[in-house]
């Protein structure tokens, strides 16, 4: 294949182009032969229009020069039948007479190129032979260019709506894998934040009386952040800090576990206040927990500068760490963790109240109050049942956690019936009786209200980990 040819560009004609003449007079035919011929064209020669229209389907023309006046059939009609059979075929027209009239029509219905009057000049007649000659080819290669053009352009159609299809295809399959990645990255951060805290409720395991107080925290903190416009982001690292905001205590002994900070000794008092530093190295080596493990350093550093461990003041402590803050110490003096008595809800306020600009932000105490005030406003019912009347769909409303406060149900669970047959197995072992805290709206229709109670065993109860009972 050649360069021309592979490049899609039309073949050079290699023949040398042929002439066909018509006259009815010998010595005109041998004059236009002998001017010709020399110039390498191949020459044809016709005494009549009958004889030029037989050669012409007898082999390929690419110009024929027709006499005007000839008997039988004249230039027009020889003219006019060869624009009819084969178009491709240049046409000109010899007179000699000067009848306007007739050379018009020959022009009209031949669609001549060129008339030329007789007797001739031959530096004329040759330059206006080459010259539609050359016409010719031009106007051949532009019309196999504009057909090769067409169908360039269906294949390149085609070939758009084949990979339009394609990409369509393609994106879709990469939207199925980024919706299954997207799933997935959920599903593993969920099961990081119920790991940590499973691990909350652990370390909660070794002190009496506070089960349940970092998850509290942590609900409480997410909350407020949102309040306070924190990005999805910010809010987890504050839910992960307050779930593990009392990490440092780990190490405590078990005298200083179970009783109010109030009721520290001295030396006990300055092993609490390590706390804070402890909790921060324990979490620095995971990355993902940086964020967690500064809110956990700071959460014991008061907006007047007088906190602990690095006596920072207003703007310099973190948000979320006074989210933390302002969370702890308001659930820890409604549950007796903070003084040697419970704080009543209205107590509780108060005295987060009088710390505002010493101990607390005013704008995170603030979210406190709103977000308390919509929990009153926007709780969901909810209903207590037992196991044997569990059915499948029922959401679980409240973390269910053994009398030592580990979780053994976590909130939000749609209960199956697999893991109903479970729990109905772990009540039958134990001869507990398991009391579920469940959303009012996920009870089938068809269910009855609760029935009564059997006699009375061993009480298990969501979301009161102080329940008398065998631990699970």
């Amino acid at each position: 294949m050649s360069a021309t040819e592979a490049s899609g560009s039309p073949p050079t004609v290699t023949r040398p182009p042929c002439l066909l003449l018509v006259d009815d007079e010998p010595s005109v035919l041998s004059a236009l032969r002998r001017l010709f011929r020399p110039q390498g064209y191949q020459v044809l020669l016709a005494n009549s229009g009958a004889e030029a229209l037989a050669m012409l389907d007898a082999q390929p023309v690419d110009l024929v020069v027709s006499d005007m006046r000839m008997p039988e059939m004249d230039g027009a009609s020889v003219l006019e039948a060869v624009r009819s059979r084969h178009p491709a075929a240049v046409r000109m027209l010899l007179t000699g007479y000067a009848d306007i009239d007739s050379t018009m029509a020959a022009i009209n219905r031949g669609e001549i190129h060129r008339y030329i009057a007789k007797p001739w000049e031959d530096a004329d007649l040759l330059l206006v032979v080459r010259d539609a000659l050359t016409r010719r080819d031009l106007e051949q290669q532009n019309a196999r260019l504009q057909a090769l053009t067409r169908t360039q352009n269906d294949e390149l159609l085609q070939l758009n709506q084949s990979l339009e299809a394609r990409v369509a295809a393609r994106t879709a399959e990469l939207g199925q894998v980024n919706a299954m990645l997207e799933a997935a990255y959920a599903e593993l951060n969920s099961n990081f934040t119920l790991a940590l805290t499973v691990f909350a409720g652990l370390l909660e395991m070794r002190q009496d009386g506070i089960a349940g107080h970092s998850r509290r925290v942590a609900a409480l903190a997410r909350r407020m952040a949102a309040q306070l416009g924190m990005n999805e982001r910010a809010q987890q690292d504050v839910h992960i800090g307050a779930l593990l905001h009392d990490i440092g205590k780990i190490g405590f002994p078990d005298a200083m576990l179970g009783k109010p900070v109030s009721s520290y000794a001295p030396n006990e008092v300055t092993r609490y206040r390590r706390h804070p530093l402890d909790g921060e190295a324990a979490l620095m080596p995971l990355a993902q927990l940086h964020g967690a493990a500064r809110i956990v350093r700071q959460h014991h550093e008061r907006v007047d500068g007088h906190g602990y461990p690095d006596a920072l003041a207003g703007e310099a402590i973190s948000l979320g760490a006074r989210i933390v803050a302002v969370a702890s110490d308001y659930d820890g003096l409604i549950s007796g963790g903070l003084s040697e008595r419970k704080y009543s809800t209205e107590m509780a306020r108060q005295s987060m109240r009088g710390g505002v600009d010493t101990r607390y932000d005013g704008r995170v105490v603030d979210a406190l109050f709103e977000v308390l005030a919509q929990s009153n406003t926007a709780a969901m019912p909810t209903q207590e049942v037992e196991v044997r009347e569990l059915q499948p769909g029922m959401v679980l409303a409240q973390d269910l956690l053994s009398p030592k406060g580990a979780i053994l149900l976590v909130a939000g669970l749609a209960f199956e019936a697999r893991v109903i047959r479970q729990l109905g197995m772990l009540v039958a072992r134990d001869g507990l009786r398991v009391m579920l805290t469940i959303l009012r709206s996920s009870v089938p229709a068809t269910a009855g209200s609760a029935v009564a109670a059997p006699a009375p065993a061993p009480a298990l109860v969501a979301g009161q980990p102080g329940a008398q009972g065998p631990a699970a």
